[in-house]
């Protein structure tokens, strides 16, 4: 009985495998090429066709002057290549019993669209001679009446036949660019002919100008039959027929398929019974199996248990190791904090430096020497002060010489009070800084109302004298911006150091004039927006994400500190620093936003 059981169970095992394979198979067709990729297919293509129709509309009102630029050209292109590229890929991952026809279709339909894109190229740079001579036509025309009203009374009789003849010609060639025809293209050419014929008889300048004018006519003629030859062969290119036969071969797939799966459908009721069958059978001999269930389910609770005890284990070893993983990153923010704080109180201790430089110089080349010497020459005749100053030469330019002193010594006296005021901005922003490091520690920022442009201008004045010691102008458009509450630290701080950058960016440009531009605004209704852009020698592409990396830099004597700063600064206000630039040499733009304090 023994091996008749054993046999049994065999065979039942052996059964469930067949119907489990057989039902696996069933459903694997039944669910092949399903309704939902058919229609995103049939609407992808819809999507194709509708663009194209509109790609041609678009050529259209560019021939006619609707549009202005070619920009609709490109976007649509670049979005229909993208949906000819969703169809590849679809057609890849999908399964298709006519993956090869479709394949071949769409080859083809790309292969058109190609043809098609080359022509509209084609098209645009005639039609764009075709625009600039229709344009300018008028003004060439205006150009010749000028000239003839200007010019010498001995020309009337002349130019009353060139004014008829360029009117005449102005009017044709309007005409003809609205509806060409061999009729008027006659016409211009013969009026062409006789304008050729009539300037001869005038001045050099006036004949420049109806030169100009008949130039413009003749573009107009030459690029009109060109940009209709275009606008014919763009029309006949079979794009929307590709298309059409890319959704026959869809259609008739969808349709076999159809009929396909219901026939297997029908097949998978059948055997999904006879699989209920079976697993009525295995319960029933589960139910006979309880007691060794109930045996298994003891030892499994056993091994539950242990297994808890080691999870406990496990889970006390990994808060010790987070532990000391928090402690790591303490001491590793705490390193990265002074050096944030070594580096910008670098910075503006540079400006300390110039100030002083700068003072110092000052005092030195002061003109308290003269008025000493003028001392001294008055204590010589104190005993004939009046006689001296008045008929002895030197005494009778005395006073004018002690007037100009005074004047000097006034003008040093202010220049000193503003660069000892630059000098305490400096301290004060070395204190900003310290304070700014401290929150980044733990302390909360302050803000407070402040104009945004002042912090601007106080960043600008902390580098003034290193601008104009290397020649760099400056330029600022600055919008009206309300009064906001912001972190003037953490804000200082950025521009100080957008600022300095912009200025090293700009050493090695001996090729033209060096230019910071400094742009403040309102990106919409919610942000602030501080812009600082310099013409220095750029960012290259593959640098412009990794710029804001901590200890990444492209300077020989750089540190990788400043601009990995700014941006933790921006984010901690809820802002964002961005980089732009076209490449190396093309200059480099940093874009600070930052929302207002109500929508943070």
């Amino acid at each position: 009985m023994n091996w008749l059981t054993q046999l049994n169970r065999w065979l039942v095992a052996a059964m469930a495998i067949v119907l489990m394979a057989v039902l696996a198979f069933l459903y694997a067709k039944t669910q092949h090429w399903g309704q939902a990729e058919y229609s995103a297919n049939v609407a992808l293509l819809r999507h194709l066709k509708q663009l194209d129709a509109q790609w041609e509309s678009d050529v259209l009102k560019s021939k006619i002057g609707i549009n202005t630029h070619y920009d609709p050209l490109t976007n649509l292109l670049t979005e229909m290549n993208s949906l000819l590229d969703e169809l590849d890929a679809d057609i890849q991952v999908q399964r298709h019993e006519e993956e090869a026809v479709l394949v071949r279709e769409s080859a083809q339909l790309r292969q058109v669209f190609q043809e098609k894109s080359a022509l509209i190229e084609r098209f645009k740079s005639s039609n764009s001679v075709l625009r600039n001579s229709l344009a300018f036509l008028p003004t060439a025309a205006e150009d010749v009446v000028q000239s003839m009203e200007g010019g010498s009374p001995n020309l009337s009789n002349k130019s009353h036949l060139v004014l008829g003849t360029v009117n005449k010609l102005l009017l044709a060639s309007v005409l003809f660019s609205q509806a060409a025809s061999n009729e008027r293209r006659n016409e211009i050419q013969a009026r062409l002919d006789q304008l050729d014929a009539e300037k001869i008889s005038l001045p050099p300048g006036l004949r420049e100008r109806v030169e100009v004018f008949g130039t413009h006519v003749q573009t107009i003629l030459r690029e009109q039959r060109g940009v209709n030859e275009l606008l014919s062969r763009i029309a006949g290119v079979p794009t929307a027929g590709r298309i059409d036969q890319l959704g026959n071969v869809l259609n008739a797939e969808q349709q076999h398929v159809a009929v396909q799966s219901a026939q297997y459908r029908a097949y998978l009721l059948a055997f999904s019974a006879l699989l209920i069958a079976l697993f009525l059978y295995v319960a029933a001999r589960l139910v006979h199996s309880h007691t060794v269930i109930n045996r298994v389910n003891r030892q499994l609770s056993s091994a539950n248990e242990n297994l808890e005890q080691r999870v406990q284990d496990r889970t006390q070893e990994l808060r010790q190791a987070q532990n000391e993983l928090v402690m790591t990153a303490r001491h590793a923010g705490m390193a990265e904090i002074a050096t944030n704080v070594l580096h910008n109180v670098g910075n503006v201790l540079n400006s300390i430096n110039v100030s002083v430089d700068v003072l110092t110089s000052r005092i030195r080349s002061s003109k308290v020497q003269g008025l000493m010497r003028a001392m001294g020459l008055m204590k010589e005749h104190q005993e004939d002060l009046g006689s001296f100053l008045t008929t002895d030469e030197k005494g009778k330019v005395l006073p004018s010489y002690l007037s100009q002193v005074a004047d000097l010594l006034l003008a040093e006296q202010r220049s000193a009070i503003d660069e000892l005021g630059s000098l305490s901005q400096s301290v004060e922003h070395v204190k900003m800084i310290i304070a700014t490091q401290q929150a980044y520690a733990g302390m909360s920022s302050l803000t407070e109302p402040t104009q945004i442009q002042t912090l601007v201008e106080d960043a600008l004045h902390m580098h003034a004298e290193s601008l104009t010691r290397h020649h760099v102008s400056v330029e600022k458009t600055y919008a009206q911006v309300p009064e906001l509450p912001l972190d003037k630290a953490r804000i200082l701080q950025i521009l100080v150091n957008l600022i300095g950058n912009a200025k090293q960016a700009m050493d090695g440009v001996v090729d033209r004039e060096r230019r910071l531009t400094l742009n403040v605004g309102l990106a919409d209704d919610r942000h602030l927006r501080v812009r600082v852009a310099d013409n220095g020698i750029g960012i290259a592409p593959e640098n412009l994400t990794r710029i804001f990396a901590h200890g990444f830099t492209t300077k020989k004597d750089g540190h990788g500190f400043g601009l990995h700063s700014a941006v933790n600064a921006a984010r901690e206000m809820g802002g964002t620093l961005m980089a732009e630039s076209a490449g190396s040499g093309a200059g480099a733009t940093f874009t600070l936003i930052l929302p207002f304090p109500e929508s943070r």
